[in-house]
């Protein structure tokens, strides 16, 4: 029996005694809190989204300055690897790695008997999870039915749900969040936590191999820059894997009311999946065309651009006065018979 259900058992048995019902709103009863603050949006979310917008806006900004047929290019790898980069980073504070949603009738609180129509999600990152509950209608029994909770085990989960239990929070959301306890018999809180720091430990590496990636590209060292894409990509591919891992343990199935449900792969996975494969193409073709046409390679990714280009015309283009020419001629002649001159006066 779980802990929110024992709770209910002994209140109620309690009450029967003394013939008391301390209910209000319905029969939800008054020591339940009915403000909560709830999980919105990660913070470090948030500052990765804003630490890679401002570059990409300046480089939009400073991009009619530059000239030429480079523009593009310039455009073209500056986005790819700032996207790169950003998705990397922001990877590792998703909560969507895994999720599973069903609509069921489920009891609301304990020590209640009232039901609620609801949408319940479950949505798995590399740090914890996140629990939702969407009424349907929102507003039932006077209250608006809204939860979106997060749980970590990033520090001491068993702490978060004692408090999720002190809140008074809905028993689908306990019910969820107690399968990824230390006292659940699941064990979902070993293999999930396991899984989840390995995949976020290969994503950090992952992203100094784009550091050095950039590095070598700006030097220009491109062969090296494309083996350092595909060891990003590599590392891409690795967590994904550590992140997979989850399915070799055995699966817990989340029943509520009549319905149940699974986790599945949801949109981070998917998308590290498309920017590791991204990486690997780039890096396939920088290292193939550094082998096939080193030259050009060199070329495009130089500091020059079209500038060199530009210096090169203008050499070939030069304008040559022919009055100051004619002049340089007669000094050279005039500076002639002065040292013949002065040579005969030798002479003599």
């Amino acid at each position: 029996m779980s802990p929110h259900e024992s709770h209910s058992v002994l209140f109620q048995g309690l009450s029967s005694r003394t013939g008391a019902k301390m209910t209000f709103y319905d029969d939800i009863y008054p020591f339940y809190h009915l403000q909560r603050t709830s999980f919105i949006f990660s913070g470090h979310l948030l500052t990765v989204i804003v630490c890679f917008l401002v570059p990409t806006l300046s480089v939009l900004l400073i991009l009619p300055g530059i000239r030429g047929k480079s523009r593009l290019f310039w455009m073209l790898r500056i986005l790819l690897s700032l996207f790169v980069g950003a998705v990397i980073v922001a990877l590792n504070f998703t909560d969507n790695w895994a999720e599973a949603r069903m609509t069921t009738n489920a009891t609301y609180k304990s020590f209640s008997n009232a039901v609620v129509h609801a949408e319940i999600g479950l949505h798995v990152g590399l740090y914890g999870i996140n629990v939702t509950l969407k009424g349907n209608p929102v507003v039932q029994f006077n209250e608006t039915i809204d939860y979106n909770e997060m749980f970590t085990w990033r520090d001491d989960i068993e702490e978060e749900y004692e408090e999720a239990l002190k809140k008074g929070l809905p028993n689908p959301i306990l019910y969820i969040a107690e399968k990824f306890t230390l006292r659940s018999p699941c064990g979902l809180i070993f293999h999930y936590r396991q899984s989840g720091r390995y995949a976020s430990a290969t994503l950090w590496t992952a992203f100094c191999c784009w550091m050095l990636a950039n590095i070598l590209f700006s030097m220009p060292v491109i062969l090296y820059a494309g083996y350092m894409m595909l060891a990003t990509a590599t590392f891409i591919f690795t967590s994904m894997a550590a992140f997979s891992a989850i399915t070799l343990a055995p699966q817990c199935v989340f029943s509520i009311g009549t319905a149940s449900f699974k986790t599945q792969y949801s949109l981070s996975f998917w998308l590290a999946l498309a920017t590791g494969s991204l990486c690997a193409v780039i890096g396939l073709l920088v290292v193939v065309l550094s082998f096939m046409l080193p030259e050009k390679m060199k070329e495009a990714f130089s500091d020059c651009g079209d500038s060199c280009e530009d210096e090169d015309i203008s050499y070939e283009e030069t304008y040559l006065n022919p009055a100051f020419l004619d002049k340089i001629t007669v000094l050279q002649n005039s500076s002639t018979s002065v040292i013949e001159c002065c040579t005969d006066v030798s002479r003599f």
